[in-house]
């Protein structure tokens, strides 16, 4: 089995949500694992439409890999058509992660 990872960025805190999607960026351009999925969750979905940063990051990534965010945040928080501008796929993703772990990913929390 390849090395896989799902990278999934939970935190609203600005520095800590860069590292996890620079880290995801630079392992999808070098090509260090297999495969990497992204998945944006919680506030730092809030924090993907606050953030001047974070949003052009997260817009470079999208633009080579489209990473996730969750619909049902998304929805409640009024920000669905923000983070699909910026190139997310909005989905519920509470069985993709757990189907992603059933297909051997490991996965890196930030």
């Amino acid at each position: 089995m390849g090395a896989k990872v799902v990278v999934i960025i939970a935190t609203g805190e600005e520095q800590k949500a860069l590292t996890g999607i620079m880290y995801a960026s630079k392992n999808l351009s070098e090509g260090w694992l297999d495969d990497v999925k992204v998945v944006f969750l919680g506030p730092s979905e809030r924090l993907l439409v606050t953030s001047e940063e974070i949003a052009k990051v997260a817009k470079e990534l999208s633009a080579a890999h489209k990473p996730l965010a969750c619909k049902f945040v998304a929805d409640n928080e009024g920000i669905t058509d923000k983070l699909e501008a910026l190139g997310l796929k909005v989905d519920y993703v509470g069985t993709i992660i757990a189907d992603l772990l059933k297909d051997g990913y490991l996965p890196m929390v930030f």
